[in-house]
């Protein structure tokens, strides 16, 4: 059973960090492509940030770029969020997704993750 599962969420305060991650498990092959998503309370879902598995290619949105970095270590089928200089705004909970087939895995996927929390207090 293939499944992604996110961890390192928590409670920090303004301009700290933190570092997410997502292990792949049960892929009999690494996911084309991985994301991360984040939901604010109250708010829709959006994209932060997306990274393509065979040349870690990355995307970045406007909102994290020069705070956040998305990474993978294929040995370990893992990708990470670092996040840096966090901001209350940035609270929400933060969901990893994968695309096994060719494609753009902001606009679909096969499958996600249950989420972590971050809560950046100011």
């Amino acid at each position: 059973q293939v499944q992604l599962v996110e961890s390192g969420g928590g409670s920090v305060q303004a301009g700290g960090s933190l570092r997410l991650s997502c292990v792949a498990r049960g892929y009999k092959a690494s996911p084309n492509c991985m994301a991360w998503f984040r939901q604010p309370p109250g708010k829709e879902t959006d994209g932060v940030a997306r990274i393509y598995t065979s040349d870690s290619s990355t995307w970045h949105a406007d909102s994290v770029k020069g705070r956040f970095l998305i990474s993978q270590d294929n040995a370990k089928n893992t990708v990470y969020l670092q996040m840096n200089n966090l901001k209350p705004e940035d609270t929400a909970i933060y969901y990893c997704a994968a695309l096994t087939g060719s494609g753009n895995c902001l606009r679909i996927y096969n499958l996600r993750g249950q989420g972590t929390q971050v809560t950046v207090s100011s």
